[in-house]
């Protein structure tokens, strides 16, 4: 009985720290939005990470690269704009001070740093494994399973087959 505990405490570890991973994909795409072509960039940034989790159906970059999206918890449907924003408020308001030249920077800087690290608490001491995003929004995280029905519906073929498992420009040679 130890044993299971141990494992299943060992995969949610796991899966944080991926989570983290995406996140901080996410993070540096804003990095480089906003350092490379400020201050227009940093608006950009802004509307990248407030949209983030409402793309691609409730997947940012980062949680596509590493097979997560966001859902809501009131309805199960992938994380919307609203959602989306609320969600990745402590991100965002700090992002904003950094609008002003100097000073912005260092509150931005004061603002951020404990926040991040408030949120990577709150993910691995959480037993739902919910940041403070996630509580202030009603959301989740869960990993992408490919049997999910609309998972499915985005990956099938522009082209129709006419034998299943056969790809369309095959099923000619097959005939």
């Amino acid at each position: 009985m130890k044993m299971r505990k141990y494992l299943l405490n060992s995969s949610k570890k796991t899966a944080n720290i991926t989570r983290l991973i995406a996140k901080s994909v996410d993070l540096l795409i804003v990095l480089i939005l906003a350092m490379l072509f400020y201050p227009f960039g940093l608006i950009l940034a802004l509307v990248y990470i407030s949209l983030a989790d409402s793309l691609y159906g409730g997947q940012s970059v980062g949680k596509r690269l590493m097979g997560f999206s966001v859902i809501s918890l009131e309805d199960g449907q992938p994380c919307s704009v609203r959602q989306s924003v609320i969600r990745n408020l402590p991100i965002i308001v700090p992002l904003a001070c950094a609008i002003i030249p100097l000073w912005g920077f260092i509150m931005a800087t004061l603002l951020i740093i404990p926040l991040l690290l408030f949120e990577t608490y709150l993910l691995f001491k959480l037993d739902s494994g919910h940041r403070l995003g996630d509580v202030m929004a009603d959301t989740t995280v869960i990993g992408n399973d490919p049997n999910r029905v609309d998972i499915r519906k985005n990956r099938e073929s522009w082209f129709p087959s006419t034998q299943p498992g056969v790809a369309p420009c095959n099923s000619s040679i097959l005939n």
